[in-house]
């Protein structure tokens, strides 16, 4: 059974940076790509960023490009979202998610396994 813990939310001022967390378990292989969503209060959910099973390759919405970077480490079955420079607009809560296949997450992809979310938000 697949299950994806996050950590590393928090409250932080604008301009400021976090860095997510993510710990998966259930699966033996690493032959899975991995990503992150986000939902602010009254907004849907939507893609944040993607990288592929190797972590040769990433994917990253439009509103975070050049500010956030996906990374995985597959030796620890982690994945991580670095956040830089945060404003306001990036307040939500965000889930880790898992696809069952390698190929490069876009946000038209449905990810198959969700983390429960941890929740980031940013002050003026």
């Amino acid at each position: 059974q697949v299950q994806l813990v996050e950590s590393g939310g928090g409250l932080v001022q604008t301009g400021g940076s976090l860095r997510l967390s993510c710990a998966a378990s259930g699966r033996t292989d690493s032959s899975y790509a991995m990503g992150w969503f986000r939902q602010a209060p009254g907004k849907e959910r939507e893609f944040v960023a993607g990288v592929s099973s190797s972590g040769a390759n990433t994917y990253y919405a439009d509103s975070v490009l050049g500010r956030f970077t996906i990374s995985r480490d597959n030796g620890e079955n982690a994945v991580y979202l670095q956040m830089n420079n945060l404003t306001p607009e990036d307040t939500a809560v965000y889930y880790c998610t898992q696809y069952k296949g390698p190929g490069l997450p876009t946000p038209r992809v449905s990810p198959d396994y969700w983390g429960q979310g941890t929740q980031v938000t940013v002050s003026d």
